[in-house]
C-alpha cells in the first residue's frame, strides 16, 4: 500500500516553501509584511497547481493551539488568527508553531530543545518524542529580551562577534532552564555562528519539511 503524502508547508518572513513527503522538488515565494493567510493558501495552491497530496501541514510563526493560530505573525499580513486552513486547503491539514514543526524534523531522541535564529527567536522542547511550542523570546534577558539580542536586530545593531556571544549565552540560560539533553540550532541565522557551546548543533532547515511529515507519520525519515 502506498502511504499518504503529505504536502509540508513552512510559512516565514521572507519565503513559504513547500515539499511533498512522496520527494521531488522543493518550491517557494515570497511572503513579507503584508501576506495574509489565504494569501499564503492562494499562493501554495499556485505553485502546487501539478501536484497532488492527500493531507497538509502548515508552520506558521505565531502561537498555534488545536490547529488554529492565537496571534498574527509578527512579521506577516493579517487574517491568520482562526483561519481554517482545512477547509481552504479541502483536505485534512495539521497547523503548527513553525519552530515546532522544524524542532520535529530535528529530533533524534532524549529531551531536546530548539531554538532558532532567524527574524526573531523561536523555540520548542521535544521529550519523547512530543513536541511542545515554547515562547521564550520575549523573557527578560540582559537589558531588554532574548530576541532584541539574538534575532536580526540584535545581530545587526551588536555586530557578529557580540551576537554571538549573546547566543552562546542564550544557549546555555535556556538549556539550563529547561534541562535539554541537547539543543538544535535552526533558522537562517544559525550558520552565522562559529564554535559551538557543548551538546549544541546546528539543524537543516529541510527539517521543517520532516517535522511536517511527522506530524501524520511519527515513523517518518529524512
Amino acid at each position: 500500500m502506498t502511504a499518504p503524502v503529505v504536502l509540508a508547508v513552512d510559512v516565514g518572513g521572507s519565503h513559504v516553501k513547500v515539499l511533498l513527503s512522496s520527494g521531488g522538488e522543493r518550491r517557494r515565494f515570497e511572503s513579507g509584511h503584508g501576506l495574509t493567510a489565504q494569501q499564503m493558501v492562494d499562493g501554495v495552491k499556485g505553485i502546487t497547481g501539478d501536484w497532488a497530496y492527500d493531507s497538509v501541514s502548515v508552520g506558521v510563526p505565531a502561537p498555534v493551539r488545536d490547529d488554529r493560530v492565537l496571534s498574527e505573525p509578527f512579521n506577516l499580513g493579517g487574517g491568520w488568527v482562526g483561519f481554517d486552513f482545512e477547509r481552504a486547503f479541502g483536505v485534512p491539514t495539521k497547523v503548527v508553531n513553525d519552530a515546532a514543526m522544524q524542532a520535529l524534523g530535528s529530533y533524534e531522541g532524549g529531551k531536546m530543545l530548539f531554538l532558532g535564529l532567524g527574524t526573531g527567536l523561536g523555540s520548542a522542547l521535544v521529550v519523547d518524542g512530543v513536541v511542545e511550542p515554547l515562547e521564550l523570546a520575549h523573557l527578560p534577558f540582559r537589558k531588554a529580551t532574548f530576541e532584541d539580542y539574538v534575532g536580526i536586530r540584535g545581530l545587526e545593531k551588536l555586530g557578529k562577534k557580540k551576537w554571538r556571544a549573546a547566543v552562546a549565552e542564550t544557549i546555555e540560560r535556556l538549556a539550563a532552564a529547561v534541562e535539554a539533553d541537547y539543543v538544535v540550532l535552526g533558522g537562517g541565522n544559525a550558520k552565522k555562528l562559529g564554535e559551538l557551546p557543548p551538546n549544541t548543533r546546528v539543524g537543516a532547515n529541510e527539517n521543517a519539511f520532516l517535522g511536517g511529515f511527522r506530524l501524520w507519520n511519527p515513523a517518518a525519515r529524512a
